[in-house]
């Protein structure tokens, strides 16, 4: 009989049929478990924090793209058109 490691409630499972990484719930919490050993059997929660988490990263590291300024083989700073339009706008 295996144990939730969550909540402590039992799963029933056939130890001898269960496969490494093989997803599993528990009928109490109701936590995604993932078989991480078969002999024995250890189960790890699977956290939904971690996939929001990566979610947010990749979220911010597309935003930190679109900011990103373009430089020469020089170092110089290369400005978009768009710049160069605001720029002139600004001027007049």
């Amino acid at each position: 009989m295996l144990r939730c490691p969550e909540c402590s409630a039992e799963i029933d499972v056939d130890e001898d049929e269960v496969e490494e990484g093989e997803i599993l719930s528990c009928p109490e919490c109701e936590c995604e478990l993932e078989v991480s050993q078969t002999h024995p059997v250890a189960l790890n929660p699977i956290s939904d924090d971690v996939d929001e988490e990566d979610d947010e990263e990749e979220d911010e590291d597309e935003e930190d793209a679109e900011d990103d300024d373009e430089f020469d083989e020089n170092g110089d700073l290369v400005e978009d058109e768009d710049d160069e339009d605001e720029a002139e706008d600004e001027d007049e």
